[in-house]
């Protein structure tokens, strides 16, 4: 199969969900598989497309933070992208990798995640067989306080996640690889109050860098994930 690798650059949270949708509606007329990589102008937070944030999200906090909001054309709970690295993966109905069963389809992405992620860290990444119950309702509505099946895990723990949209015309995949965790006092003010949405992202998430990163080590391994997926999601690996 046919790979086609597109990189739009630093975008608002807005614009970037805009370039996905807008790929996924062209998809009928693409015959190659497209690995779209992109960037945030800020602070970042994504949400899916049947979240409502209010419900979650503390305002003053995001306001006070200057964090970035929009919906996903994606399902799936709230991703933060300060210190992620977040892609997405389109792939046609015509394509041989396409399977009208999503878990087929999560499968086929992130068995390539996992090999990029075990090119930096020596320790193995597997998919996650069965979903967990999480620690109240609201750790449902958070990517990275609730693993989901096929979730990308190592040591127990999610290192990265993804939501899928399918249309009579292929999928787009929404993913994000967890590089950095982000300080607890700034959850802590993000976050609506009353939950286990913080304790949930202890028990259940983990970081390449851990919680000691500069913005110099997130940017390098930034760079050095976009490589290895350029690679992984190429004709090549095929």
């Amino acid at each position: 199969m046919g790979w086609k690798h597109i990189d739009t650059g630093r975008r608002s949270a807005a614009a970037n969900m805009e370039l996905d949708a807008a790929l996924l509606a062209d998809l009928k007329d693409e015959r190659d598989a497209i690995l779209h990589l992109y960037d945030w102008e800020t602070d970042a937070a994504t949400y899916g497309h049947f979240i409502d944030p209010g419900n979650f999200l503390n305002f003053e906090g995001i306001k006070k933070r200057g964090l970035d909001l929009a919906k996903r054309p994606t399902g799936g709970g709230i991703v933060f992208h300060n210190c992620d690295l977040a892609f997405s993966v389109l792939v046609p109905s015509t394509s041989p990798a396409f399977s009208s069963n999503p878990l087929d389809n999560y499968a086929f992405i992130n068995n390539r995640v996992i090999w990029a992620i075990e090119q930096v860290i020596k320790i193995p990444a597997e998919l996650l067989p069965d979903e967990p119950l999480p620690l109240d309702e609201q750790c449902r509505s958070f990517c990275m306080a609730k693993p989901t099946k096929y979730d990308v895990m190592i040591q127990g723990k999610k290192v990265g996640g993804a939501a899928q949209r399918k249309t009579r015309n292929g999928f787009l995949h929404q993913g994000s690889i967890s590089i950095g965790f982000l300080p607890e006092l700034y959850l802590s003010e993000v976050l609506a109050g009353g939950s286990l949405v913080l304790e949930g992202m202890r028990q259940n998430s983990f970081a390449l860098l851990g919680s000691n990163w500069t913005n110099n080590d997130l940017e390098g391994m930034r760079m050095t994930l976009r490589e290895l997926l350029r690679k992984v999601f190429s004709e090549a690996y095929e």
